[in-house]
């Protein structure tokens, strides 16, 4: 595990010290979070920013990690600065609000509130079609030297998560994340999903973690491309078939 922190600093030291920076602050929540009891949609408010502050560790290292086999390395640091620029505000939005005692996101209570998330949702798409130029080198190259299986996990990777990311904006759409009531009914613990009917962040969730799962099963599992396809596929399949169902109203497990 060192040995990798080590490497992973040495990949992208930027990005590498950020996810270090977010990791420290999803800790301080989580201390704090048993003396806090203010509540948001029916939930400890301070969940929701500790969410969104590993998501972005997890986010910073994987991109970290990989985007160092690309050989255009400036626009390696263009891409880490923009995820640095765009995560920090919404995070730093997210986690104000919180402590507040109100909601950030689908949040148009007042003209400010009603800004902030438009711009939230400006910031984020810029990102994500970042990633997608991102992947795009990872498919234009010829100068990456992976094995083929671990070459197109990261490829399907980064498509899969541009793409589930992307259905953000059908939960902004709604303004919410349930189908079939209002946010903030009873959930799963901790990620809060609702246990009676659809929600939409479920397929968002494993869709964009799909950066991390395909080139984790290339590298380590699926060292053949047709099978590497194959569970690609598959994944894809899932993912739209529980947002399918979400957007049904039915619950993950139900």
């Amino acid at each position: 595990m060192v040995t990798f922190l080590r490497e992973l600093d040495q990949r992208n030291q930027l990005l590498s010290r950020y996810g270090w920076l977010c990791l420290a602050g999803a800790v301080v929540l989580l201390v704090l979070m048993p003396f806090y009891s203010v509540k948001v949609l029916g939930i400890n408010a301070l969940i929701k920013p500790t969410k969104f502050l590993i998501s972005t560790v997890v986010f910073s290292w994987t991109m970290a990690w990989i985007l160092d086999y690309l050989s255009e390395q400036r626009k390696v640091k263009v891409f880490s600065w923009v995820v640095v620029i765009v995560l920090s505000f919404e995070n730093i939005y997210i986690s104000w609000q919180a402590f507040l005692g109100q909601t950030s996101h689908f949040n148009s209570s007042t003209p400010f509130h009603e800004i902030m998330f438009g711009l939230m949702g400006l910031a984020v798409g810029v990102m994500t079609l970042w990633t997608a130029y991102m992947g795009l080198l990872f498919f234009r190259s010829t100068r990456v030297e992976l094995p083929t299986a671990y070459l197109w996990a990261i490829r399907l990777g980064i498509l899969l998560f541009v793409l589930f990311a992307l259905e953000g904006y059908a939960m902004g759409a709604i303004l919410a994340h349930t189908v079939g009531a209002p946010d903030g009914g009873e959930g799963l613990p901790f990620v809060n999903w609702s246990k009676n009917h659809g929600d939409l962040r479920i397929a968002h969730f494993l869709g964009m973690h799909a950066l991390q799962i395909i080139p984790l099963v290339g590298y380590y599992v699926l060292r053949k491309l047709p099978g590497l396809l194959l569970f690609a596929l598959a994944y894809f399949a899932l993912v739209t078939i529980v947002l399918m169902q979400a957007f049904r109203g039915l619950p993950l497990l139900g």
